[in-house]
């Protein structure tokens, strides 16, 4: 299991959440997805074996947030 830290641009609204939330975790491979409003920041728990960063990364862009910087570990 991979913990991959998405940093956004920033959040207009608590929906952002949600949206995001609700899509990514429903990715193949993808355990566990929690955003941090404040901080503009996405954290994913996913099998890298199923999904790659990269993937997660371009469907949170997809949705309208466009990724800054990832960190996978």
């Amino acid at each position: 299991m991979k913990t991959a830290r998405f940093e956004t641009e920033p959040f207009t609204c608590p929906s952002c959440i949600k949206k995001i939330e609700g899509v990514v975790s429903k990715l193949p491979g993808v355990s566990s997805t929690q955003v941090m409003f404040n901080s503009n920041k996405v954290k994913v728990q996913f099998d890298s074996e199923q999904i790659q960063a990269e993937a997660i990364s371009k469907t949170i862009t997809d949705l309208g947030y466009p990724v800054l910087a990832q960190k996978v570990s």
